[in-house]
């Protein structure tokens, strides 16, 4: 049987991204589990496991995997790294037409590459079976504790970049110190899941949004809100999930019941653009709109929430949105303001824990299929561009990439 050869690329895009598809543990499972698979590791000075970590458990480190069969990164590949009649595997952020990436699936096209992309890797029931998304609500749910604890000087976490892993950031739960705030945290996945994670951690006591919204308690406390929660029908018939999901338009927005009592949002829910906002400027510049520090983890520009007007950075992640002139001003300057975290790659800020994970994911849901004959139909699925065409899932796509 002819050996698959896949390659571990170095990540490229700036700003650097430090997590990798395949830990080294995982890069020997794989070869141990799959006999048709060769590995290469192609020399990286940024990323999270380092060269001699791959090495010390027998992975070949290369300076050129040209000659692999198989590409996988993580972020985008810079368009001048691409090469020609290869199967890539990648997050491409173009399956919404994004501007800024139009130039690389038409380069793409050109050079008649296979693209796989990880946000399409589905199963029978189009559930996602690969995906950061529990780190980002991880890290998003802390980086929100932190900013309060900044805004209003209670205490100072360590930023969680600089912690070596998760167990080194949950050290940091002993320092919170809250007083009796109330937390909303929208969304029922994976990113909200992982946002739940770091409040119990931090011993928050989760409430019912019926209390939230009518009691006052002597601790911090959270609820999580599903759709059905800050949603209701344009002609009072009973909520249906089913139905918000795929007549979003249908819906009007009903969260302000909820942001005249919490002083922290944690946004981890999927917006659709023809859904209703959580609110609008004009709701925050109510004296009874309460919200002072949001954590926007989906970090829909100009979307449902209109405080983030522009993602922030790892190294600069909150600024302040003014409501009342409607803008952007420096973080924590004026007590008017509403301070915003809007981290675009959260899960960055724990490179090893994500990359661990989602590699596991990986072979597990994943490499069967594509080493075998993919009788499901899973990476056929996620297969935007192959031999120079669009696939027939993403021909939609022929106008955004033009001629």
């Amino acid at each position: 049987m002819k050996k698959v050869k896949i390659g571990i690329i170095k990540e490229g895009k700036v700003p650097i991204d430090r997590r990798v598809p395949f830990t080294p543990q995982q890069v020997n499972e794989i070869t141990e589990r799959f006999d048709n698979v060769e590995i290469k590791v192609q020399s990286s000075d940024i990323r999270s496991f380092k060269d001699d970590e791959y090495q010390a458990l027998g992975a070949e480190v290369v300076d050129d995997v040209s000659d692999c069969d198989i590409l996988m990164g993580v972020k985008e590949v810079p368009m001048e790294d691409l090469i020609d009649n290869k199967t890539y595997f990648f997050f491409s952020h173009t399956i919404k037409e994004q501007p800024y990436n139009r130039d690389l699936l038409r380069l793409i096209l050109k050079k008649k590459i296979r693209l796989i992309d990880y946000e399409l890797l589905t199963d029978e029931n189009n559930v996602r079976i690969v995906a950061f998304g529990r780190y980002a609500g991880l890290v998003g749910a802390y980086n929100a504790i932190l900013t309060f604890g900044n805004r209003y000087n209670l205490f100072h976490l360590r930023p969680a970049h600089d912690c070596f892993d998760l167990d080194d950031l949950q050290t940091e739960y002993e320092k919170v110190h809250l007083p009796a705030i109330k937390i909303a945290l929208t969304g029922g996945g994976r990113v909200a899941k992982g946002a739940i994670e770091v409040l119990n951690g931090m011993k928050i006591r989760r409430v019912t949004p019926a209390s939230f919204i009518s009691e006052r308690f002597d601790e911090p406390v959270y609820t999580q809100l599903n759709s059905r929660d800050y949603h209701k029908t344009k002609d009072d018939t009973e909520f249906s999930r089913a139905e918000f999901y795929q007549h979003p338009q249908n819906f009007d927005g009903d969260f302000l019941k909820y942001a005249c009592e919490a002083d922290v949002l944690i946004a981890g829910a999927f917006w659709h653009p023809a859904a209703p906002r959580l609110f609008t400027r004009k709701d925050a510049v109510s004296p009874d709109f309460k919200i002072r520090v949001i954590a926007d983890i989906t970090c829909d520009i100009e979307g449902s929430i209109p405080s983030t007007k522009k993602p922030s950075t790892i190294d600069d992640p909150i600024y302040d949105y003014n409501p009342t002139d409607d803008k952007i001003e420096p973080p924590l300057t004026d007590e008017g303001n509403i301070t915003v975290m809007a981290v675009d790659n959260l899960p960055c800020e724990l490179p090893r824990n994500a990359s661990e994970d989602f590699g596991h994911e990986l072979v597990v849901n994943v490499l069967p299929h594509l080493l075998g004959n993919d009788a499901q139909g899973v990476i056929k699925r996620a297969t935007i561009t192959n031999d120079g065409n669009l696939t027939k899932g993403y021909e939609y796509l022929k106008n955004y990439v033009g001629d």
